[in-house]
């Protein structure tokens, strides 16, 4: 519910500030007093399209703030958690706009977009009126209206589950039916590809160990000369001989020396020792550096071949064994592609059978709805002096969707056996205000309470059909909130709260002010309201006559 509005330096208001009630809340005065101008200020401060100049001459900046009392399972708390707004029980917007344009939102002092705010006024309030483009004249919130009043929520639910399903089968299937036209077209590169990189079977590793192997045949003949120089320097013709013979020399002149060349020698005989192990080292390596020409070509061809396999899928070699499970799994999918297509298909078949029965019951039941809806509205037409005119919710087949299959507009006419058409095309604006009117009725016994603002739709009518009006928009008010805009005095005497918007000049300026009225202030409003400026005693009688038939 709103609770309340502030404005500062808007148009032609320099401050203001209101308390709305619950009930039927009605707003009057003098044309041009500035009752629109409020509309605006409320307009401005949910993020709706309103006039591009807004701030009051002299001023800097504009500010309209407007809070709501709110129910801990209203639906605005799961666009403020959206949004990282933490819901409370109160809602506060605030909307500022500087005297260059710019326009600055925050809700519960959180700064935001206006699409943030157009999103969370959706939920929060309605306006209906002549020019009711986001309400009931909207013929794409025609179908959710209905669906709402055939409390059809599990049906439609159904359906878009339904739906849903459907479309990810199709996806399935059309996805996989592209990738095996596509795989189709490339088969003989897949075989020949797969075939190539199988006859190679790269392992981790190989190039590397390759490498080295070539390197090494390459640099063969310089290191077995240089091992082989090596050996022969540590043969018997060389070093070991040398040493043995050195050592044999110490142990003959040992006899002589009571044990002071022991140490040498023990130091010779550990070198003849290691000397050994080093010569069989080198008899190893030699062995290794044995290969003939035939075995380096071979090495080199395989080397060449996994680089150059490498380079054709941009991949390292190490990733060869990678590329060639991937094309194999394609020619897996080509191979058993036509029947995963049957499956999918026979997939989408079982779930286009599901869609199409949930949406035939969502049919069912709009269609028992819409008898319902227009022959409520049959009932509040009369009331309203429009007893002649039809009222038709015409529901016509459409392309499947989410939604259903259906196509739901609400439409007119004004006379038996004239054409019916959309709302707006067909009813004068008396009418279109009485048609409004008679349909938040009943819709409103079925669908979410939001508050309601009704901009001067009594217009055009005056005596027991503006009692009719008045009479129900208090009726609307008596679980929830209804704002109203009125000229008519018998509206006005129905609710339970009343404001007077007056235009005062101070000091050359033009401002805009709201009063909100005591009882014996109401009867002169609606006296002036019945009688004009000269408030007579016959007015006054008049009025209080209004003012006690509630």
């Amino acid at each position: 519910m709103l609770r309340g509005l502030s404005v500062r330096d808007i148009l032609i208001i320099d401050h203001l500030e209101l308390d709305f009630q619950p009930g039927l809340n009605v707003l009057t005065g003098e044309t041009g007093a500035g009752k629109s101008i409020l509309l605006d200020c409320l307009g401005f401060v949910l993020g709706w399209r309103g006039r591009a100049e807004l701030v009051r001459q002299g001023a800097e900046q504009g500010e309209v703030v407007a809070w709501f009392d709110l129910p801990r399972d209203h639906p605005v708390n799961d666009i403020l958690r959206d949004s990282g707004i933490e819901p409370e029980d109160e809602l506060f917007l605030r909307r500022i706009n500087s005297r260059d344009g710019r326009k600055t939102a925050f809700v519960n002092d959180r700064r935001c977009s206006g699409q943030v705010l157009r999103q969370i006024s959706d939920t929060l309030l309605e306006l209906h009126g002549q020019h009711d483009d986001r309400g009931l004249l909207n013929v794409k919130g025609h179908m959710a209206l209905l669906d709402d009043f055939a409390q059809a929520a599990p049906l439609r639910d159904e359906t878009r589950q339904a739906w849903r399903a459907l479309s990810l089968a199709k996806a399935e299937r059309t996805a996989l039916a592209a990738k095996i036209e596509a795989l189709a077209a490339e088969e003989n590169y897949l075989r020949y590809t797969v075939d190539e990189l199988e006859a190679l079977a790269v392992q981790h590793g190989d190039e590397g160990q390759l490498d080295a192997k070539r390197r090494l045949m390459q640099a063969a003949f310089k290191i077995r000369t240089d091992v082989t120089k090596a050996r022969q320097a540590l043969s018997p013709q060389g070093a070991e001989g040398q040493i043995s013979d050195a050592s044999r020399w110490l142990v003959e002149a040992a006899e002589h020396m009571e044990g002071q060349l022991d140490a040498a020698i023990e130091a010779l005989d550990g070198a003849l020792n290691m000397l050994g192990q080093s010569q069989q080292e080198i008899e190893i390596v030699l062995q290794g550096l044995s290969f003939n020409a035939f075995e380096l070509e071979q090495t080199e061809e395989r080397l060449f071949a996994i680089r150059a396999a490498a380079r054709k899928h941009a991949v390292l070699s190490d990733e060869l064994p990678s590329v060639a499970a991937d094309l194999g799994a394609k020619l897996q999918t080509l191979t058993s592609g036509t029947a995963g297509v049957d499956a999918l298909q026979r997939e989408v078949d079982a779930a286009e059978v599901i869609y199409l029965q949930a949406a035939e019951r969502l049919h069912e039941a709009r269609m028992s709805a819409a008898d319902a809806l227009d022959r409520a509205m049959a009932a509040e037409l009369a009331p309203l002096k429009l007893e002649r005119a039809v009222f038709k919710t015409e529901i016509s087949p459409n392309e499947a969707g989410p939604n259903g299959t259906d196509t739901v507009a609400f439409t007119v006419a004004t006379n038996p056996g004239a054409p019916t058409g959309a709302l707006e095309k067909i009813a004068s604006g008396g009418e279109l205000s009485r048609f409004l009117l008679a349909l938040k009725v009943c819709l409103s016994e079925r669908t979410l309470q939001r508050t309601m603002i009704f901009d001067e739709i009594d217009r055009g009518v005056g005596g027991a059909t503006a009692d009719a009006v008045g009479r129900r928009l208090a009726q609307l008010g008596a679980d929830g909130q209804v704002l109203v805009v009125t000229h008519s005095p018998q509206v006005a005497a129905l609710g339970s709260a009343h404001w007077r918007v007056e235009k005062l000049v101070e000091d050359d300026k033009t401002l805009s002010t709201v009063v909100a009225l005591m009882p014996e202030e109401r009867v002169d409003e609606i006296a002036r309201m019945l009688a004009g400026d000269v408030i007579t005693d016959e007015a006054r009688g008049a009025a209080r006559s209004l003012l006690g038939a509630l």
